[in-house]
């Protein structure tokens, strides 16, 4: 074989050995849980978004970590999940507290059965605290959430931000701006507020961060309330909208 045939012969190897790798890859991508190409619907997004703020002690975040990690853990959740058109939602985890200070703590699970489920749980269980001590940035968390619902692998019908805080907005733009630019991607914006410290938040709530078809406003009284509230909520968001 002379010098120029065997150069060809290893060229055309060579771009076969790529094109083989190439083709491998887009199948593994396709195969992976929350790979982009894998284009699974999902009945609902949802960004539970967890108020990381100064206000909130160590206990407090333990509470929230706890009580999301428990539902998702409770079989009447998974019930919920699995009784929709397409019997899967994927949900991701965002921590936030100051403008400048929003967190993806667990990257987005596709919830199924109960593996998944427990998988998320795991991972919620065993997140850390991320962000940086601040203020309570109601309006910086919303945006984080349509970011962050803008890259989901899973196309849905239903994308919902769960915003959770024991405070009204004192940092950063306003939430009212932050609301009404998300409401109009379409996005829902639900609200579980703790009662702690503002007696009144869930009215603020109602007014000013709430919105979109079905939106609604879950109570905790006190931290210590917060894991049957936060059950109670995702029951409501995972279930179809309830209008009024």
């Amino acid at each position: 074989m002379s010098q120029d045939a065997a150069n060809a012969f290893h060229s055309l190897f060579s771009e076969l050995r790529r094109a083989l790798v190439l083709v491998v890859f887009v199948a593994t991508l396709f195969a992976l849980p929350g790979g982009r190409a894998q284009n699974l619907e999902v009945d609902l997004n949802l960004v539970i978004a967890v108020d990381c703020s100064y206000s909130v002690d160590a206990a407090e975040f333990d509470l929230q970590r706890q009580g999301i990690a428990d539902a998702f853990r409770d079989p009447e959740i998974l019930k919920a999940i699995q009784d929709g058109p397409n019997g899967r939602i994927a949900v991701t985890v965002v921590q936030w507290s100051s403008a400048a200070s929003q967190v993806v703590a667990v990257p987005w699970v596709l919830v199924s059965d109960a593996v998944s489920a427990n998988t998320l749980a795991a991972a919620v269980s065993g997140m850390p605290r991320a962000t940086a001590e601040g203020g309570t940035s109601i309006s910086a968390a919303i945006m984080a959430g349509v970011s962050t619902l803008q890259e989901s692998p899973y196309p849905s019908l239903r994308n919902v931000i769960d915003i959770q805080a024991d405070g009204t907005n004192n940092n950063g733009p306003p939430v009212t701006e932050a609301r009404d630019r998300a409401l109009s991607f379409g996005i829902v914006i639900n609200g579980l507020t703790i009662l702690n410290e503002v007696p009144f938040l869930h009215f603020y709530f109602q007014n000013h961060v709430v919105g979109g078809t079905g939106s609604f406003v879950e109570i905790a009284n006190d931290y210590s309330a917060y894991g049957r509230a936060i059950k109670l909520k995702l029951l409501k968001e995972i279930g179809p909208p309830i209008l009024f």
